[in-house]
């Protein structure tokens, strides 16, 4: 069984929607976004990002780190200034992020 540790501290459920013509720009981001994470990031736990297939505007990311130091490293990095703040949040048209924390067992 996972320590606490190793099983995060700290989810994202994040809900992305594109602005009409720039679906397949933002897939590009996050799929370069989940690339540089998994390489340089070893306090985030889990960077999965998620289209849907009804609405291929809509993406759902689920973000899991150790902590709450993790997450606030993890806004820092230079991909995550570069890809998300400054290519991927004006393609948007709506972006929601929903924190949760483990239930104690």
């Amino acid at each position: 069984m996972p320590t606490s540790s190793s099983a995060g501290s700290l989810a994202l459920a994040v809900t992305w929607e594109a602005r009409p013509g720039e679906a397949d720009a933002v897939a590009d981001i996050l799929r370069r976004m989940a690339s540089a994470v998994r390489s340089k990031e070893p306090n985030v736990l889990r960077f999965e990002p998620h289209r849907s297939p009804s609405n291929d505007h809509v993406f759902f990311l689920y973000e899991l780190f150790t902590d709450e130091a993790a997450f606030e490293a993890h806004q820092q990095t230079d991909h995550f200034k570069s890809l998300i703040v400054e290519q991927g949040l004006p393609k948007l048209v709506r972006r929601e992020r929903v924190p949760f924390t483990p239930l104690a067992a």
